[in-house]
């Protein structure tokens, strides 16, 4: 079983904060000495952000991304010689500072996905917007640091090292048979309603492959609003630039999507799915859906932050609000003129997704009205960014009421997104804004999660041998009965 997963970069972030408060210091991007001095101020403040692909120390900007000495080297030789990468597995391989030489093939797409290239140039030479986007990356973590700074005088207080809650969670956990509390509220298992006992949900173990807290940091260091009038910059639009950024990385781009919607629908296909049976329909679903979940919590990841809460927060966040989020993504990939969605490589009309079964045509159509009424907003690709951060840390599920820290990430969230949609956009109707629209869909998201939930309950009772993917099967565990209201 790994032990540290996908949740790698930002936890290495806080850590090697630490390491480099004292060298430094409170000094400004800027220097005195003029814009040659600033360039290497600069470039000497890179290793705050940690490598691109792997999450390990960075030592500067290689081939066009920050990137650690090993990744650098990797790339090298994978562009100084002809080379036929293959992956033992699904080509969905997890690339980071413990499994980064374990699939040369994933290792080198996640490079290229992050733009590394031989032509790119380097950081003295780089455009200006270019080095600002990375000035931009480095104040964001001086201002953390600044905010901590100002939160905890005491240093000390970073000295305490909290043994590593992945260690604490397999040790105190899944030896006992649960938790320290004994029963977590996921709300069927959204959050809502229904307590959920780990022995029910941990078949798939999210914690191992998604979670890594070996770097987990105290509380007392998340961000608090109230010290961001001391930080270096202006924290809110490093916030949108950095959630856009997260975005744009985990989607579809938005070019290949409406290039879709421009191609006549193709006949053949969506006759095929509209003649699927019940299973194979839901089982092909399901797998769509992971792969989009695979991706949420890569930019769950993102947030800055969030991987600053306790593993048990985290992995309780993204049970709870990764199919509202990937609710969310879906509305991107409506073409509201033919009211059909993008499904992997097929526009697909909301009607391939019926079944015989009332209930489930119910949640398609819930699906489709919710995703629709976000499409019709027409937001920005950066307030959609901002939007699935938004669900993702709102602080009324249950587990989650009460949590300052939490609380703390959302209104920062919340901040971000009002001052965007505040410029971009004009009043709905009356004095009805934009997010007010926005934040009243998001009680609709629990209404479909637990629809969602009642009907693969009922289709497991029906279908007792269909086999999920592991983690649909960890997200939406339903092996036991649950009160669903």
């Amino acid at each position: 079983m790994y032990t540290q997963r996908m949740f790698d970069m930002w936890s290495s972030v806080t850590s090697k904060l630490e390491a480099h408060a004292n060298n430094l210091g409170q000094s400004n991007v800027q220097s005195p000495a003029g814009q040659n001095n600033s360039s290497g101020s600069i470039k000497a403040q890179i290793e705050i952000i940690p490598c691109k692909v792997c999450g390990d120390k960075s030592s500067g900007v290689h081939y066009g991304v920050i990137t650690c000495e090993g990744c650098k080297g990797f790339f090298r030789r994978s562009q100084s010689s002809v080379v036929n990468y293959q992956c033992p597995r699904n080509k969905q391989c997890v690339v980071d500072r413990v499994n980064r030489n374990r699939c040369q093939y994933c290792r080198l797409q996640k490079c290229l996905k992050l733009g590394m290239s031989r032509d790119a140039v380097k950081f003295g030479r780089m455009s200006k917007k270019q080095r600002e986007k990375v000035e931009d990356e480095v104040r964001f973590h001086r201002a953390q640091m600044r905010a901590q700074s100002d939160a905890a005088p005491d240093s000390s207080v970073y000295d305490t090292q909290t043994p590593s809650s992945s260690d604490q969670l397999h040790h105190n956990n899944y030896n006992s048979g649960g938790y320290s509390n004994n029963e977590v509220g996921y709300g069927s298992p959204y959050g809502y309603s229904a307590s959920v006992t780990p022995q029910q949900t941990m078949q798939y173990d999210i914690s191992a492959d998604y979670v890594d807290s070996t770097t987990y940091e105290p509380r007392s260091t998340i961000i608090d609003p109230e010290f961001i009038s001391h930080a270096d910059g202006d924290i809110n639009d490093v916030l949108i630039k950095t959630l856009a950024e997260a975005h744009a990385n985990t989607n579809t781009k938005l070019e290949a999507v409406h290039d879709m919607f421009r191609k006549q629908p193709d006949v053949s296909r969506i006759l095929y799915y509209k003649n699927l049976g019940q299973e194979e329909l839901w089982l092909d679903c399901a797998e769509k859906l992971t792969q989009m979940i695979q991706n949420i919590i890569e930019f769950a990841k993102l947030i800055p932050g969030f991987m600053r809460l306790s593993q048990d927060d985290q992995i309780l966040l993204l049970k709870t609000g990764s199919f509202e989020l990937a609710i969310v993504r879906m509305s991107r990939l409506l073409d509201l003129s033919q009211n059909a969605v993008l499904y992997g490589d097929v526009m697909l009309p909301q009607e391939a997704f019926y079944t015989s079964d009332s209930e489930e045509m119910r949640l398609v159509s819930r699906i489709f009205q919710t995703a629709k009424s976000i499409a019709e907003l027409k937001l920005t690709e950066t307030e959609l960014a901002l939007y699935q951060s938004l669900v993702l840390l709102w602080p009324e599920r249950n587990g989650v009421r009460g949590n300052t820290e939490i609380q703390r990430l959302f209104n920062l969230s919340m901040n971000a997104i009002r001052q965007e949609l505040e410029t971009n956009h004009a009043p709905l109707k009356g004095d009805v804004t934009v997010l007010d629209t926005l934040l009243n869909n998001i009680p609709n998201f629990r209404d479909i999660s637990i629809l969602h939930m009642e009907s693969l309950s009922k289709f497991k009772l029906q279908h007792p041998n269909v086999v999920f993917p592991a983690l649909y099967k960890e997200l939406f565990s339903i092996d036991s009965q649950q009160d669903l209201t």
